[in-house]
Parts: C-alpha cells; sequence; structure tokens
C-alpha cells in the first residue's frame, strides 16, 4: 500500500508507532538510516533531518555543506522483526542541501533522472533481481566462523537444506513488508541460497534489494546464524551473486501485446549494456572480493550472451514472445541505485545508436579481472562522465584505488578481505 504524508501521521497515531527509521545508502550501497521519534515526523518532511555529510563513505564531496534527509512517504513500511508494541515504521530517504537542492551523490535521486530520462526517450524499464548470500555458523562466543550452516547443494530439501526455516522466514517477513518474493532454494554452494524477485520498477526494485538485504541480516541473526553477502567468502565454493533481469518497450505499448519491434528494442538495449559494462564493472563489483568470484563458478568473465546456461554475461532469448534480458555479473554488495541507473542509461544508448548484438558466445573483450583494473577503465569513461557528476565519480574511483592499495599491502590478503567483508556485507 502507497501512503501519503498525512496517512502516515494518521497512521501513527492508531498504531502505537514510537520511532521512525529514515534510511539511504552511503557511495558504496551500504544502508545507512537515523530514528527520530514518530512526533517529529510531521517537521520532518517539511524540514528534513541533518547528517554529518563527511562522516559517511562518499558524502566528503558535499565539501562540507549541511545534508538533510527528505523521507519518501511511497516507501513507508512497517519492520515486522521490532517489537509490536511502541512500533518502528521505515522510509527510505532523497538526501538535500539546505536550500532543497539534491546532493550529487544521492544514488537514489540518480536512479530517478535515469527513469525520467528514459519516459522521456519514450521506453519504460521493468527489473526484477535475483539474490544470493551465504550462513554461516557462529561460535561459542556468538562470532561469525567461516563454517558453512550446512553442506547442502542446489534444490535440496531438510534435512540437507537446513536454511529452509530461515528463508520461509525471510520471505514471511518480507511479505509483511508489502514485498512479495517469487521463489526461494538452497543454492549450489554450501550454505548458499537465493531469492528471487519479480519485476517492477527500477526505483521499487533497488529499494526492494536492500529491504531484502536488511530482512535476510536480521532474521539471520534471530537464528543464530550469520548471513553474509561477501561475493566470495569461501575460496574453493561459489560465489554470491545478483542477477538482474529487465525488459523495455514503447512506454505507450505497456498495455498492449509485445511485438517484433519490442523484441528489437530489448536486443538492442542489451547489446548497449555489453558495450559499456567494462566501464561501470567497477559499481557493478564494487569490492576487492568481487573479482574472487567472476570466472569461477559459471560467474560470468567474459562479455557475451546466450540464451543457454552457462558463464555468459548476459543471457536472453531473442527470439522469445517476451523478450527479457538477465545481466549475470553484479554482486549483492553494490549500489542498486547507481547500477541499475547505468543500466538503464546504457540500454538508451542502445537503442538509440540501433546497436546491434553480436553472434551467440562471441565476443573477445572480457570484465576487468581486478578493481584497480575497472577503476582504469572507469576513469576513462566519457560513459560515466556524462552521467555521473565530476565530483561524485572522482569520490568513487578514488575510494576504489584506495581499497585496492590497502589489499596490496596486505600481508595476509585473506585475511584483509575476511576482516573487511565478512561480517560488515
Amino acid at each position: 500500500m502507497v501512503y501519503t504524508e498525512n496517512e502516515i501521521l494518521q497512521y501513527i497515531e492508531e498504531n502505537d508507532v514510537k520511532f521512525v527509521k529514515l534510511t539511504f545508502c552511503d557511495l558504496h550501497g551500504r544502508l545507512k538510516n537515523i530514528s527520530i521519534l514518530s512526533s517529529e515526523l510531521a517537521v520532518t518532511f517539511e524540514r528534513g533531518v541533518r547528517v554529518a555529510a563527511k562522516k559517511i563513505s562518499g558524502f566528503e564531496a558535499a565539501m562540507g555543506k549541511d545534508l538533510f534527509l527528505f523521507p519518501d512517504a511511497k516507501t513507508m513500511t512497517v519492520l515486522p522483526w521490532r517489537p509490536q508494541q511502541g512500533r518502528v515504521i521505515r522510509m527510505f530517504c532523497f538526501i538535500r542541501y539546505q536550500d532543497g537542492t539534491p546532493f550529487e551523490g544521492d544514488s537514489r535521486y540518480f536512479l530517478k533522472k535515469a527513469m525520467k530520462a528514459a519516459v522521456s526517450a519514450g521506453y519504460c524499464f521493468r527489473f526484477g533481481t535475483s539474490c544470493e548470500f551465504t550462513l554461516f555458523r557462529l561460535d561459542d562466543n556468538g562470532l561469525p566462523t567461516k563454517t558453512p550452516h550446512d553442506f547442502a547443494g542446489y534444490c535440496d530439501t531438510a534435512p540437507d537444506d537446513k536454511g529452509e526455516n530461515i528463508r520461509r522466514d525471510v520471505c514471511l517477513t518480507l511479505e509483511q513488508m508489502g514485498i512479495q518474493p517469487v521463489s526461494s532454494r538452497h543454492e549450489s554452494g554450501s550454505g548458499q541460497h537465493e531469492i528471487d524477485f519479480n519485476s517492477s520498477s527500477a526505483l521499487k526494485a533497488a529499494d526492494t534489494f536492500l529491504s531484502f538485504r536488511s530482512a535476510v541480516k536480521s532474521v539471520a541473526e534471530t537464528h543464530g546464524v550469520h548471513a553474509s553477502f561477501m561475493p566470495k567468502p569461501l575460496r574453493n565454493d561459489c560465489g554470491n551473486g545478483m542477477h538482474i533481469s529487465f525488459t523495455v518497450f514503447p512506454d505507450s505499448d505497456f498495455l498492449e501485446e509485445r511485438g517484433a519491434e519490442c523484441g528489437d528494442i530489448v536486443k538492442s538495449a542489451a547489446a548497449g549494456i555489453m558495450e559499456h559494462i567494462r566501464e561501470f564493472t567497477m559499481l557493478t563489483n564494487s569490492t576487492v572480493n568481487s573479482y574472487a568470484r567472476l570466472g569461477e563458478f559459471t560467474a560470468p568473465r567474459d562479455i557475451i550472451w546466450s540464451d543457454e546456461e552457462g558463464s555468459q554475461l548476459i543471457r536472453m532469448s531473442p527470439d522469445s514472445d517476451d523478450v527479457s534480458v538477465e545481466l549475470r555479473a553484479a554482486d549483492c554488495v553494490c549500489d542498486p541505485y547507481l547500477v541499475l541507473g547505468l543500466m538503464i542509461y546504457s540500454a538508451l544508448e542502445g537503442i538509440s545508436s540501433g546497436a546491434v548484438l553480436p553472434e551467440k558466445n562471441s565476443g573477445t573483450e572480457r570484465l576487468p579481472e581486478t578493481l584497480e583494473a575497472a577503476a582504469d577503465i572507469a576513469e576513462k569513461s566519457e560513459f560515466l562522465k556524462k552521467y555521473i557528476p565530476e565530483n561524485i565519480l572522482e569520490v568513487l574511483i578514488r575510494h576504489s584505488r584506495e581499497e585496492w592499495k590497502e589489499f596490496i599491502s596486505a600481508y595476509d590478503k585473506e585475511a584483509f578481505e575476511d576482516k573487511k567483508y565478512f561480517c560488515s556485507l
């Protein structure tokens, strides 16, 4: 259900809501929030809540100016894992300067602009996600270990699949939040699981993904296990990826039968993404650890497409009546707003230029092999400079290079990755 600001204020009075979580992302897709008393929400809708920008990764781009969170009433949801008495609700926020100007580093606003660009060009995009995570046991002190929760395989059942009840509780929790998962299963890796979501608008798909990530962490904790979205938590097992599916069609044809013309549009959109994917791999795969996953256990490395199951970057059936494209490179620690926004922009460029898909399973280009290489490509990208504000792109590239230097200088590189990513992602 979508609420207005006045309806939320009324809901608070009638349902014993005591706290409101104002949620946003830093420039690396990490969820942040400020909690306010529900009695302060009315004035917050009008004036926002100030955040200390210099303390948030990437927000130094604000150059010392104050930043304010403005809640998006359309995203209001009750947090089911919080107490029923003295309830807690949550809203995603837009980030603005004191004068009301949007902050250039607000990736949610970045995606909203990309959606408007698509509408202005006459196209409608729909996105869905398939998200993987791994469950690990805790030690006697309640700290995460690197021992998987189980050793089941793809689509195995209980008792081998020990995460069945956890996935169920995650799905029920999301349902209480107004989010409808499509399916869930045990994946191929030890302790690895996947939950899939239906297609929706880009902004809703990104919001849903972040809600899912938060729900998985919270539910896993109540079950006494640790959930990690680290792209490659186990060196000799499958990594955690996020497959992003999308389709695009002329806006005026939304409710009409989609014909061959729509299929041609989707193929050009896919070709546009293949043309630019190397330039924004730094954002689809945003950590040093992300590159340990690529090229192994069917995670893609080559920039090719196919209609068959395999290690291709893009999977699609171009002759299908309802053509959809699945990008298989991203992982669950990316900033979904930036990634979906750049997918829209690259797809629009492909459509505009009439880009043609290469032959199936053919192509010589590969994704960057390290975060450093991805940052080098991003720095030279005219495509990124066209859409991402200069000061924000500089911050993203600098942070990626700093992370790479930390990794290179580490004596025990695996220990460095575990310390930096295993518990926090």
